[in-house]
């Protein structure tokens, strides 16, 4: 069959250009190129070879249409009335593939949208600096798609750009975004607005991590510090190994780096579990320093991260949460307790149950007297706080523990929940037998 593409391949001393009919050219020059963060000068696979698919998702075909810049998308389901969503994945793990056709099912389950899961297996199956060459063709390929979407002489005349939205998995390791060219690092100048979820940011070369540490976004957040994952380990190889892990001939668990995706999936679903907290560093915020939201406003990380205001469009500071290790991911609320008693106490271990409107509740074992704690139900407006102390230390005299006073803060918009002394007497009395009954048991 005839080549779908026409290729002009240019050589010069030194460097080489090649071009693809209407997507341009391009060289192996800097920055692309021959620096210190990307020193192979490679050039990107002709077009076919990466194999972009367009795969579109609506209200009216549960299956995806395969579209293109041709006459495909006139017969398709696709609607210039509705908002458009492009999911553009990187790809790391094996099975893991067509997560973005996941992503647009959620989407529309909640939104009457166009989603349109943008597949490149092909491309993305080489030494890292192909894949990441590759990536360069398959941005063209999007940007030649959202032409013909915007084009004002074409069947779609109600199409707005400002109605785009692109959520991009393409994996940014990290000495490759340290260039400050912003014409090969992600930052503001790459949308009308940029947000960022830091989920594999350990140090590349002794860490192995596949992410970033610098915040590059309108809005970046770092959930659980940005750089291991509950649920997940440490990434485990050597940087000499990153060619053979996006080439598939080595194993490599992206456990931690694929928590991004799954983060926002879920945001659609339960927005509110991902308020995230300003601080200056991951430390800071374990430390409760920066805990509740400062007057009362707190970006959500994911979907509708759009809708918090920021000055001059672009925030100051960086943002932390927590999430759990497995679906729900989202900690919907967030509570500081605060419990007075001798100082000898803490050589137990407290659990800590919330109850509420939701008539739910969560276990957690604190062992200092103040300790955030994060609730994986929404329980709404706390109605009754349970406490009791696992002592773990034998003592004859069996000393009686109490509590002269809890307090919950509430995260979100520092609403204060109080049971002074007099309300906590018959919770101690209970706390105490509990007590003394694991002492028999020792």
């Amino acid at each position: 069959p005839c080549p779908l593409w026409t290729v002009f391949i240019i050589m010069t001393f030194g460097s080489a250009e090649v071009c693809f009919d209407e997507l341009g050219c391009f060289a192996d020059l800097p920055p692309w190129g021959g620096t210190p963060q990307r020193p192979a000068a490679v050039l990107p696979w002709r077009p076919e070879e990466i194999g972009t698919r367009f795969l579109l998702f609506t209200p009216m075909n549960r299956y995806y249409q395969e579209i293109d810049t041709d006459q495909s998308v006139a017969i398709s389901n696709y609607s210039g009335k509705r908002k458009t969503r492009f999911i553009i994945p990187g790809y790391l793990k094996n099975g893991d593939e067509d997560w973005p056709q996941e992503m647009c099912k959620v989407m529309l389950k909640w939104q009457n949208v166009n989603c349109i899961a943008v597949e490149w297996k092909k491309g993305v199956a080489a030494p890292y600096a192909q894949a990441a060459n590759n990536a360069r063709v398959v941005a063209a390929r999007v940007a030649s798609m959202i032409t013909v979407l915007c084009s004002s002489d074409t069947f779609l005349p109600s199409f707005n750009p400002s109605d785009l939205f692109l959520f991009s998995g393409l994996d940014p390791i990290e000495p490759y975004f340290q260039d400050t060219d912003a014409s090969v690092s992600l930052d503001t100048s790459d949308a009308a607005f940029v947000d960022v979820i830091h989920t594999d940011a350990l140090p590349f070369n002794s860490k192995l991590g596949l992410g970033m540490t610098q915040s590059v976004g309108h809005i970046d957040f770092y959930p659980n510090g940005g750089e291991l994952m509950p649920g997940c380990s440490a990434n485990k190889g050597k940087p000499t190994d990153l060619d053979a892990f996006w080439e598939g001939t080595k194993k490599f668990d992206a456990c931690n780096h694929v928590q991004a995706y799954k983060y926002y999936s879920e945001s659609m679903i339960k927005s509110q579990g991902f308020l995230g907290f300003p601080c200056s560093d991951k430390d800071s915020f374990a430390a409760g320093k920066c805990f509740p939201c400062a007057d009362n406003t707190c970006p959500l990380m994911g979907y509708n991260s759009d809708r918090f205001p920021m000055t001059d469009g672009i925030s100051k500071t960086k943002y932390f949460l927590n999430t759990g290790s497995s679906t729900p991911f989202g900690r919907n609320y967030k509570v500081m307790v605060t419990l007075e008693g001798p100082s000898w106490s803490n050589l137990g271990v407290m659990h800590v149950a919330l109850a509420g409107a939701a008539d739910s509740t969560q276990e957690h074992k604190l062992h200092t007297y103040e300790k955030m704690i994060d609730a994986e139900v929404d329980v709404g407006e706390v109605t009754e706080v349970k406490f009791r102390w696992n002592n773990h230390i034998i003592n004859i005299l069996k000393p009686k523990y109490g509590a002269s006073k809890v307090e919950l803060q509430r995260g979100k918009d520092k609403k204060m929940y109080q049971i002074h002394r007099s309300d906590v007497i018959v919770k101690v009395v209970l706390l105490i037998l509990y007590i003394e009954y694991c002492h028999r048991m020792h």
